[in-house]
């Protein structure tokens, strides 16, 4: 039995996994997801990671899931935590010394001109679910405070040693592919895994998300 650890994006929660972890479950394996201190003007990037690994506890074998805004945090909990394996899904992928505020510019993503937030992130999600998922999201944003750690720079000074997959997501409005497949060139040097799916895939295609983190796991 594997444990999949999984870390939302910024604005998100840990509610995004609820139907992934179901998922993961009902195949015999084991789930961690916790919100993010966002809510903390004081934490910083450390603090978010920590906050993942106490909540791993002692639990292996181990793969990361990281997310969008959480792809800054997913390898600081490898360096904390014996992980097996790291998936970054639709994520940013940070330098050394980079902050999450700037890494916008640096990669020079291009603008979606996508104002509504259901036709950015959820569009192939089920509205009833979307709009619960975005009611419970956005109540927790409206307490966010994370100036300190978006102007935080990354502080590891290498990618962590353990196996690293990305998984691009072809209908993402956020992250669109052209950008994501030279992102992920140029930050780690591999080739994207692909499947169908918008920026939130837990919640669109959780069965077959789930599907590829079993094979992933199954791999390392």
């Amino acid at each position: 039995m594997t444990t999949f650890a999984f870390v939302h994006g910024g604005g998100g929660s840990a509610f995004d996994w609820h139907l992934l972890e179901a998922e993961l479950r009902g195949r015999g394996h084991g789930t961690v997801a916790v919100d993010l201190p966002m809510s903390d003007p004081q934490a910083g990037l450390w603090d978010y990671a920590d906050t993942v690994v106490q909540a791993i506890d002692e639990r292996r074998p181990l793969v990361v899931v990281a997310h969008s805004w959480g792809g800054f945090v997913g390898p600081l909990v490898c360096m904390r935590a014996r992980a097996a394996a790291l998936v970054l899904v639709n994520a940013m992928i940070p330098k050394p010394g980079e902050t999450p505020d700037d890494w916008w510019e640096h990669r020079g993503r291009p603008s979606s001109g996508i104002d509504d937030d259901y036709e950015l992130y959820v569009h192939d999600v089920p509205r009833e679910l979307a709009r619960q998922v975005l009611a419970h999201d956005g109540a927790l944003a409206e307490k966010m405070s994370m100036d300190r750690v978006g102007r935080e720079p990354w502080p590891l000074s290498t990618w962590p040693d353990v196996p690293t997959r990305y998984l691009l997501c072809r209908e993402d409005r956020l992250f669109t592919p052209e950008f994501v497949r030279r992102h992920v060139k140029e930050r780690l040097g591999i080739t994207p895994d692909e499947m169908p799916g918008s920026h939130m895939v837990m919640l669109s295609r959780p069965g077959e998300l789930a599907d590829y983190l079993v094979q992933v796991s199954a791999a390392e």
